[in-house]
């Protein structure tokens, strides 16, 4: 589910990525604590480029505590069960047939046509794109997003990841 994004928001996602976020078409999903964590990306930014991120985690602490899931060898452990386990291997490329799906609403890019993101449909390649995928469609659409997310925990129990100026 998506909502419009406004200049608070595009204020918040500059402060948790550090830069001026690009090509932001709408906000993806918000954490608990009201600001977004993902917000969902035009298929082609501004100066051309075709970008295939349709869902982009913008939550530095979930972001971070990603990074140590992947180097703990989460995606290699993922990659493993995939291969195996068929009904899984089927529920990820149906991920990937939704995530395309998703950014054909937003336009189409020839140039990134059956390319979704994360390593889908047959490998696992990055867990934050996958997370924000799972945040952003709900629980049930991306299996391993899906569990990405659950061991997350609860990233936002500090309160708020960025403090953004507001007017009053």
């Amino acid at each position: 589910m998506t909502e419009a994004v406004s200049s608070g928001d595009l204020a918040a996602v500059e402060a948790q990525l550090g830069r001026t976020p690009r090509g932001t078409h709408a906000v993806g999903h918000r954490c608990p604590c009201s600001l977004p964590d993902v917000v969902v990306t035009e298929p082609r930014l501004a100066d051309g480029t075709p970008f295939p991120t349709t869902y982009y985690l913008t939550c530095p602490r979930a972001t971070s505590l990603i990074g140590s899931l992947e180097g703990a060898g989460l995606m290699r452990e993922m990659e493993d069960r995939l291969r195996d386990d068929a009904g899984l291997a089927a529920a990820y490329r149906a991920a990937h047939d939704a995530y395309l799906a998703d950014r054909a609403v937003l336009g189409n890019v020839p140039e990134i046509a059956g390319v979704s993101a994360g390593g889908m449909p047959d490998r696992v390649k990055c867990l934050h794109v996958l997370a924000a995928h799972a945040l952003a469609a709900g629980p049930g659409v991306n299996p391993l997003g899906d569990e990405v997310v659950e061991r997350l925990a609860d990233w936002w129990a500090a309160g708020p990841c960025v403090h953004v100026a507001t007017d009053g």
